[in-house]
């Protein structure tokens, strides 16, 4: 049901003091990014400007001692990764397709001002307009499940490590959520999650590291 609020947060009390310092990241600016298209699974590179920005985010996280970078494997994604990695003398950088954006389906590849013209069952927020469901889209309660997949298997495998997540705008505002044991629609809701905008994620709260 959406907005249904799931029956426990993904760690306790006690486990939270135990897990592994996390850093989500947004990719940089790509060509679809930069020309208004809804990218989802299309593997536009960074644009030149996608490239700087990520150079500066990289700066931002030096004093952090970052130990490993997971990625979505789409380009975007893996190349704003390598660009951190290069930045910080990270060696590590692991790949997992649970990190991948949401499959847009239907809606792939066109322009994001067309959205209403293919379903009326939407989310507004002050910048996004979200489609809720449409032909061949992925639906948030299963997007919102690979996202407590993947945060619980890096808190496992790293219960002592600062890792840093870079991924998209979508599968990043579950990641948030489901660590602070919000619903999807919540996560939605909250504020825009910008190209190479980096969260550090606390149990109470979240800081936009700048």
């Amino acid at each position: 049901m959406a907005g249904e609020r799931p029956n426990s947060c993904l760690l306790n009390a006690e486990e939270y003091l135990k897990m592994s310092k996390i850093f989500i990241m947004r990719h940089g600016e790509d060509e679809d990014n930069a020309n208004g298209i809804l990218n989802g699974r299309r593997d536009a590179p960074l644009t030149e400007l996608g490239r700087q920005q990520t150079k500066i985010a990289a700066q931002k996280l030096k004093d952090n001692n970052i130990d490993i970078i997971y990625a979505s494997p789409l380009k975007r994604a893996y190349e704003t990764a390598r660009i951190v990695s290069e930045e910080l003398g990270v060696d590590e950088v692991i790949l997992d397709e649970h990190l991948i954006e949401r499959d847009f389906g239907i809606l792939t590849g066109k322009p994001t001002a067309d959205i209403r013209k293919y379903t009326d069952k939407v989310l507004e927020t002050d910048r996004i307009t979200y489609f809720l469901e449409v032909e061949g889209a992925e639906d948030f309660p299963t997007l919102y499940k690979r996202a407590e997949k993947i945060l619980s298997e890096i808190q496992e495998r790293h219960s002592d490590k600062n890792v840093l997540v870079v991924c998209h705008g979508d599968i990043g505002k579950m990641l948030r959520a489901v660590y602070h044991g919000w619903d999807w629609e919540t996560g939605l809701k909250t504020y825009y999650f910008d190209n190479t905008q980096v969260l550090e994620l606390f149990k109470e709260k979240e800081d936009i590291v700048e």
